[in-house]
């Protein structure tokens, strides 16, 4: 159990059954009434940001969640199979889980959260940044490069983005896995 006076940023509490860790809080003192602390939390899960208020000396239920580095490995009806890299135990995990699923390609490792006390899966994440070749896209023509203009490209894993004209087949190119973005061509 841990009180209001223990917030930090970071800390993941438990609030109705669903977990949030603490983006950001303020301590606050008016000059009449008593003190609280007004927090910005983040579902674990999901990834909805909510403003919630706490007066001083609420109670909290504190979780500890682990990351822990996994391997993905291949994809079969139980949904994507991970090996953890310590103990090589291999545990299925279904799409919805996985944020940035479509940028996912064989050897790659991610993050996969779990609940300390029950080592249930939360969910598994993603790099932020991830280097993947184009498959296909429409050869730029020369001189495009003025304006800020995209066109489609199938990337190694089958997923699709808007890249830059001068990007062509074979070249591997940093996506931003949170919204499928194009970052940067690599050399």
């Amino acid at each position: 159990m841990a009180t209001t006076a223990d917030i930090k940023n970071g800390m993941c509490i438990d609030i109705e059954g669903q977990f949030y860790n603490v983006v950001e809080f303020l301590h606050v003192k008016p000059g009449k009434g008593p003190a609280f602390v007004r927090t910005k939390l983040k579902n674990v899960v999901t990834g909805r940001v909510i403003d919630r208020t706490f007066s001083s000396g609420t109670r909290l239920d504190e979780v500890r969640i682990e990351r822990r580095p996994y391997q993905y490995l291949y994809q079969d009806d139980m949904g994507y199979v991970f090996m953890n890299n310590e103990t090589f135990e291999q545990i299925p995990i279904a799409k919805d889980m996985i944020t940035g699923v479509d940028f996912l390609k064989e050897g790659m490792e991610v993050d996969v959260v779990s609940h300390a006390e029950t080592d249930t899966i939360l969910f598994a994440e993603l790099p932020t940044h991830v280097i993947l070749e184009v498959t296909y896209t429409e050869p730029g023509l020369r001189g495009d490069t003025a304006t800020n203009a995209t066109k489609p490209a199938t990337l190694e894993t089958g997923a699709e983005i808007r890249v830059p004209l001068f990007i062509n087949e074979g070249e591997s190119i940093r996506v931003d896995t949170r919204d499928g973005s194009y970052v940067e061509r690599m050399k």
